[in-house]
């Protein structure tokens, strides 16, 4: 193999790993933003009904929270 080939090669490995370094940091920066949005400012969008959420906690042992009404133990029975 001619000592051209080599480095052309070389130059191509080092510069497919640059690439792959530079990719993964910009990446990183982008994913790892500071941000000033919140679980609460986001869950209402995905959010399911009232009526689904609370059949949600019954089934799954927890209970239901609301600023609205009172809570609900696990057994569904009202304090």
């Amino acid at each position: 193999m001619p000592w051209w080939e080599t480095t052309l090669f070389l130059m191509a490995v080092v510069l497919a790993i640059w690439g792959f370094v530079s990719m993964v940091g910009i990446r990183t920066r982008i994913l790892t933003r500071k941000t000033y949005r919140t679980a609460e400012d986001i869950y209402p969008n995905y959010a399911d009904s009232e009526r689904k959420q609370r059949q949600y906690a019954r089934e799954h042992g927890g209970q239901w929270h609301d600023d609205e009404e009172p809570s609900q133990s696990s057994e569904g029975t009202k304090p």
